[in-house]
């Protein structure tokens, strides 16, 4: 119930009416509470890596990976007087554009180029290889997008539910060559 403390017309100048709430506000429930640690939450942008790490050549593969550091759990909390929610969101998944028309999704942050490994060799996890040079497309390379897939959840106060994911996306551009062969042997 309400009540009005607002005298109406007083001395010719109106004042609006002023809205008490009659006795205590319920307390906001843990899924209110759940939104608030949501917009909290502070996922990194993506920190693009790849090998080789200038020019990628036609036919060699490409690894793709993110920043292991980055690929981990980021979590908010929120309280109210008698209800705490702490909202968490995984990173699931990246998905890689790679500028020529081809898609990449890795179940995770893929696998650094180890040192000293076969240029040769392919990513056991996350990787592409180009098959056309990016020779002729502006800035002569491939426009390459990652977007990290995050699954939110919540828990506090006795229960938990779930949230849409979140995206979080970062831009780069690959050069792509092609690498010319020479066959010096004699006739």
């Amino acid at each position: 119930m309400y009540q009005c403390s607002g005298q109406g017309y007083a001395d010719a100048l109106y004042r609006p009416p002023i809205w008490i709430p009659d006795g205590p506000q319920p307390a906001p429930s843990p899924e209110q509470v759940a939104k608030q640690a949501y917009n909290q939450l502070r996922l990194p942008s993506p920190q693009i890596h790849a090998s080789p790490a200038e020019t990628q050549l036609v036919n060699l593969p490409t690894w793709l990976w993110m920043d292991p550091a980055q690929w981990r759990p980021r979590s908010a909390t929120a309280s109210v007087p008698g209800v705490s929610v702490t909202a968490t969101a995984v990173p699931n998944s990246v998905t890689w554009s790679m500028g020529d028309g081809s898609t990449v999704t890795c179940p995770g942050a893929g696998t650094p180029f180890p040192s000293g490994a076969n240029p040769r060799s392919a990513s056991p996890d996350c990787g592409h290889t180009y098959h056309q040079t990016s020779q002729g497309k502006p800035g002569n390379a491939y426009p390459v997008a990652a977007e990290v897939s995050w699954t939110v959840t919540w828990s506090g106060a006795g229960t938990g539910g779930s949230f849409p994911n979140l995206t979080t996306t970062s831009t780069a551009t690959f050069a792509v060559a092609e690498s010319q062969a020479l066959n010096n042997a004699p006739n």
